[in-house]
């Protein structure tokens, strides 16, 4: 087992090694029942798995609500919203991500931010979770093939970020990168993707408030398969430009060639806002599926310009959105 050495010279497990409160507390009763033979091993672990998932099992982060950045709607079971990603390094499969993600190791990491900065600098998780005051905001994720979820994040506005850097006035655009390791992220070895993931934004965009670098949800750090250890969140674009699992932020001349963009330049575009007048090739855009309220009477949720966050608009003045999707 890796071991990390605290300042003061007691070693401490990283806490992904930490055997989750959830899962101890409920193991007595589920490995008497394994011993007695009323359930087998493989139940045994699906049901240690479940109850972590239900519970919660990551540090707690404080952090106050923002209910000016907050929707007033039903969360997504926490439980769906950990076990329901799109996280392609480690696997395609909506499932796979909570499955594998356990490889990960968020400790230590750190964000290198550099670029058209007039002070460049690298940031460890400690730092980063100091950088501001943690605010809670929830936020509408809407994903590009037809679902949704309202999640808390814990995070600040990423404009703190740019604050600290000070970017030149050559700086247009600010590229995100992510994490791409083979030996803790199995998809890596795909093709389906190019590696590392890049997503990117306008700096304007960047600045806007709305814009999240996230550290947290559900009162939590972020668990692996939702982007540990810090992400970003653009609530008003589809989820796929909120990049995860973050070591590197670029300000840049010139528009990034982002991943998606990359791999199929025609479905997805370098905005990418939640517009439901531009249908993807393949289905419409026009409506959703909210995560958690499935069922053969629930009807599909009509899908907001720029998901509902409409502060956003000033951003495109002018723009032809259906041409710049």
């Amino acid at each position: 087992m890796l071991i990390k050495r605290s300042p003061n010279g007691i070693d401490v497990p990283f806490s992904s090694e930490i055997t989750p409160r959830a899962v101890f507390e409920a193991r007595r009763s589920f490995i008497k029942q394994a011993a007695l033979g009323s359930i087998s091993s493989a139940a045994l672990l699906e049901m240690l798995s479940r109850e972590a998932h239900a519970q919660g099992s990551n540090p707690k982060l404080a952090a106050k609500l923002n209910s000016a950045y907050s929707v007033q709607e039903k969360q997504t079971a926490y439980k769906d919203a950990t076990t329901y990603n799109n996280f392609y390094e480690f696997g395609t499969d909506k499932s796979e991500p909570a499955q594998n993600a356990g490889s990960l190791r968020t400790r230590p990491w750190t964000v290198s931010i550099e670029g058209e900065v007039k002070k460049p600098m690298t940031l460890d998780l400690d730092a980063l979770l100091k950088l501001a005051p943690l605010e809670e905001r929830v936020y509408r994720l809407r994903c590009v093939e037809g679902w949704s979820m309202v999640i808390p994040w814990i995070g600040y506005s990423f404009s703190e970020i740019i604050k600290k850097v000070e970017p030149t006035g050559n700086a247009k655009y600010v590229e995100f990168i992510s994490l791409a390791d083979k030996k803790q992220m199995p998809g890596v070895g795909s093709r389906v993707l190019q590696w590392p993931y890049v997503e990117g934004l306008r700096i304007d965009e960047a600045n806007h408030p709305l814009a999240m670098l996230t550290l947290g949800m559900y009162g939590e750090t972020l668990p692996n398969q939702n982007g540990a250890p810090v992400r970003m969140v653009l609530p008003w674009k589809y989820g796929f430009k909120s990049a995860k699992s973050i070591v590197k932020i670029r300000f840049v001349k010139e528009q990034p060639r982002t991943a998606w963009n990359l791999t199929a330049p025609s479905e997805y575009g370098f905005y990418s806002n939640v517009n439901p007048e531009v249908d993807h090739p393949r289905w419409s855009q026009a409506s959703e599926r909210r995560i958690g309220e499935d069922g053969f009477f629930v009807r599909k949720r009509k899908t907001l310009m720029f998901n509902g966050y409409n502060e956003v608009a000033p951003l495109y003045a002018g723009m032809d959105l259906k041409k710049f999707f």
